[in-house]
């Protein structure tokens, strides 16, 4: 990433790599909004400009979507528009994965049981509870459990820190940070209005699997945040939103090109 210098202001500009076009374009007016300005400017298939704020002036910059891109993100979008159906043998062998990778050598009675509630669900069948993200919530979690097994078992656990008595269920709230990440990277829209998902899509060039990854991140740096809060389930909005806050902050940094090279995907180790 290179900086350049606007009206005064240092503004940061992700430098492109070698598979991918990233370019200044001068074009395009500002609004009162702080995270773009005018609408995004397509310039031919898959070439937009995006217009984003920084220390009070706007930058507007292009990308232009390369083969390998547009098919992952093609992937990845039809991944987040799959709802999860309890009738399909798929779904039904993919919960049952995730028990197993939760709970390692412990039989699971059903798909509908009280042994789910053991796992953070709110009641006894968890396919109700995947409404809010789809089938890509359950994905996100096994992802997690099965890369990352230890901070995985330490936050189903509740290990570590000062506990609230009034804790978050911990498979819920795997389904909301699916849906804030959704939120967040905004991948959905036909036209991109934020620079996030710009650089989302170099970091999706360099690995498929930078959406699971990130979810990973999202999680523990919750979970971080939740005990230096003390908090309580009653403030697990907030801590989302904090969370939320981190993460773009740690997006945009210079010299983090990939998923890893966040500061707090040390938190995984």
């Amino acid at each position: 990433m290179s900086v350049v210098r606007t009206q005064g202001s240092l503004v940061a500009i992700r430098t492109p790599s070698p598979s991918s076009s990233i370019s200044r374009c001068p074009h395009g007016s500002a609004s009162s909004d702080d995270a773009t300005c005018g609408a995004p400017t397509w310039i031919g298939k898959g070439l937009t400009c995006v217009c984003f704020k920084r220390k009070g002036n706007y930058e507007r910059i292009c990308i232009n979507l390369t083969p390998l891109q547009e098919e992952r993100l093609t992937r990845l979008k039809h991944r987040m528009q799959v709802y999860f159906d309890p009738s399909r043998p798929d779904h039904q062998e993919a919960l049952r994965a995730l028990w197993s990778a939760t709970f390692p050598g412990q039989e699971l009675h059903g798909l509908i049981s009280d042994q789910w509630k053991e796992m953070g669900w709110q009641g006894r069948d968890p396919s109700t509870d995947f409404r809010g993200a789809g089938f890509i919530s359950l994905e996100n979690l096994l992802f997690f459990a099965k890369t990352f097994s230890t901070p995985f078992q330490r936050l189903l656990k509740k290990q570590g820190g000062k506990r609230a008595a009034w804790e978050y269920p911990f498979a819920v709230a795997g389904v909301n940070i699916t849906f804030m990440i959704m939120q967040m990277l905004n991948l959905d829209a036909s036209k991109p209005r934020t620079f996030i998902r710009t650089v989302f899509l170099q970091m999706l060039s360099e690995n498929e699997w930078a959406f699971d990854l990130l979810y990973c991140v999202a999680f523990v740096v919750m979970d971080k945040q939740w005990l230096e809060r003390n908090a309580t389930y009653m403030e697990f909005n907030d801590v989302l939103k904090s969370t939320r806050a981190q993460l773009e902050r740690e997006l945009l940094m210079d010299d983090v090109q990939r998923i890893e090279d966040m500061p707090s995907y040390s938190l995984l180790s």
